[in-house]
């Protein structure tokens, strides 16, 4: 038996008691499942807890007499445990901020159940300041939400209209829903997805449209979710590592971005390594920086890049708009 669990057992004992006094020590064992031996050990602990002071009128009472000769378990002096604590305004503003964050992403029957919570919570902090923070998610549209929110519960594959960022591009896609969850401002959905063949994480602001099926979503053995509790980039541990030669005016990136290294250049820009889990995120980066960066290791990352602009060029040269 742990410490923390005897603690959380005569956090629930003592209530317990003061409803039934005289109640038999086999009963109260049975209660709680525990063996009477151990229930004489909680006792001798309860005993000599109390408030502040130690002093004999300070200290839960409990007849160790009535206990000894008549089997019976006789409580008082306890009459503060019983009453609700107030919670401070720190402690109301944390409990109030993280409902309010899962509130933007839940659908409608789980929304009205946050609503009940956060009321109840604003009446238990009284007057305390608890609206001074406010919360902001990017979570889409309502209607969107809710019918993430009903595949995932109902376990139905979602037809799913995405735009994808890192190519400009819109996709559509059968996925499997998997996890909703709000990280760094922002509203995801984990799901398997079938034209990836693998798992894949969506913004729900950029969810242009969704449609439940009736189809079950299927089991995906040895998938595992990420550990986002550190946030996105500590996530990225195991991601191949990119160096890029930064130009001057592209030394913004090294603040914007969490890097491994950053090492001044003769030209005054910067040399950065930095994990890279995506290669059409690092795509994307690189024709953003208009030539102000330079992929040097790992051989090959920037080709792509480097074609995407050609093909650009070449676009622009049929069209008689090259210089």
């Amino acid at each position: 038996m742990t410490s923390q669990a005897q603690v959380r057992r005569l956090l629930s004992l003592v209530p317990y008691l003061r409803e039934h006094d005289g109640a038999k020590l086999t009963d109260v064992a049975e209660a709680f499942g525990i063996t009477v031996k151990t229930l004489r050990d909680d006792l001798n602990v309860l005993w000599m807890c109390g408030m502040p002071g130690l002093t004999p009128g300070d200290l839960i009472d409990i007849d160790m007499d009535a206990v000894e000769t008549e089997g019976k378990i006789h409580l008082s002096n306890a009459d503060y445990l019983p009453r609700p604590l107030r919670l401070s305004t720190d402690e109301a503003l944390a409990l109030m901020l993280a409902l309010r964050t899962l509130r933007e992403i839940a659908g409608p029957g789980r929304r009205d159940a946050i609503e009940r919570a956060l009321a109840k919570l604003e009446l238990a902090a009284g007057h305390q300041p608890t609206d001074r923070a406010e919360v902001d998610v990017a979570a889409g549209r309502a209607d969107i939400r809710a019918r993430v929110t009903d595949g995932l519960q109902r376990g139905k594959r979602l037809d799913l209209t995405y735009d994808v960022a890192s190519r400009a591009e819109t996709t559509r896609r059968q996925v499997d829903p998997l996890r909703l969850f709000v990280l760094e401002g922002a509203g995801y959905l984990d799901a398997w997805c079938y034209l990836a063949g693998d798992l894949r994480t969506f913004r729900l602001d950029r969810m242009a449209a969704v449609e439940v099926t009736e189809t079950d979503v299927a089991p995906h053995p040895g998938v595992v979710l990420k550990d986002l509790s550190g946030g996105w980039f500590a996530s990225l541990a195991d991601a191949p590592l990119v160096t890029l030669d930064l130009a001057p005016w592209s030394s913004w990136v090294a603040e914007y971005y969490p890097t491994e290294s950053v090492a001044p250049r003769p030209d005054g820009g910067l040399r950065v390594s930095l994990r890279v889990s995506d290669p059409a995120w690092l795509t994307g980066l690189v024709l953003r920086l208009g030539g102000g960066a330079t992929v040097v290791t790992p051989r090959g990352a920037g080709d792509s890049a480097r074609e995407s602009a050609q093909e650009a060029l070449d676009q622009y040269a049929a069209l008689g708009l090259a210089d």
